[in-house]
């Protein structure tokens, strides 16, 4: 049985934080966003609504699915990620354009894109070595590669979930007559391409510096 230490819980609470503040950075950027966040923000902008509403509204409804499907992917960084990303990052934006009157020129769009990528890949690495639950939407691949028999790779897998919520994504944001180029562009490429690496990086600067072994001594 796993035991959830202060330390692990505060990597999963640090983790999540930095997700939230890259999310802000890609949008900051007006380069695109990832995936899910290219989803949700199609749709929360049809709807009307607020970034973090829907998020929280979505990632509801996916803990559902994973509840009857994947239940050992919940846990307390479950519920953590699924409310506190989106409202993390509407609170920053909120922070720095409408209240601080940021000026987003395209030095600090570039500057903000690359702080987003760095940021939300840190924040994954550490969330993920904490090892307290996965997102929903990080339990998308899983689910279709348990009910796809094995046929189908975890990494087949997360590239139709990717490339099904982008699509939903374009669809909903040009039903609202948005601009589509604020949730999908070089963001959402270098996001696709840059995470895996980066994520798997840090999280073995984090094992190495003897989180992972104090972790799995917390567990015996």
């Amino acid at each position: 049985m796993k035991k959830y230490s202060p330390k692990r819980f505060g990597m999963m609470m640090m983790g999540n934080l930095l997700i939230g503040t890259g999310v802000a950075f890609y949008r900051m950027s007006g380069f695109g966003v990832d995936a899910f966040s290219c989803m949700n923000l199609g749709i929360s902008g049809f709807l009307g609504m607020s970034f973090g509403n829907w998020q929280l509204m979505v990632n509801t409804m996916m803990l559902i699915v994973v509840w009857f499907t994947k239940r050992d992917c919940i846990g307390p960084g479950t519920i953590v990620n699924m409310v506190g990303v989106g409202y993390t990052a509407d609170f920053l934006l909120w922070l720095c354009v409408e209240q601080a009157g940021v000026q987003v020129t395209m030095p600090l769009r570039i500057l903000c894109l690359l702080t987003g990528t760095l940021f939300a890949a840190l924040g994954c690495a550490f969330y993920m070595a904490a090892d307290m639950g996965i997102a929903p939407y990080d339990s998308t691949p899983l689910i279709i590669t348990k009910y796809a028999g094995e046929k189908i790779s975890f990494r087949a897998a997360r590239v139709i979930a990717d490339v099904t919520a982008i699509v939903i994504g374009i669809v909903f944001c040009l039903l609202g007559r948005g601009n589509i180029w604020t949730i999908v562009g070089l963001g959402t490429i270098l996001n696709a391409c840059c995470s895996g690496p980066l994520i798997q990086f840090f999280r073995g600067r984090i094992e190495q510096k003897g989180f992972g072994l104090a972790m799995e001594k917390e567990r015996q």
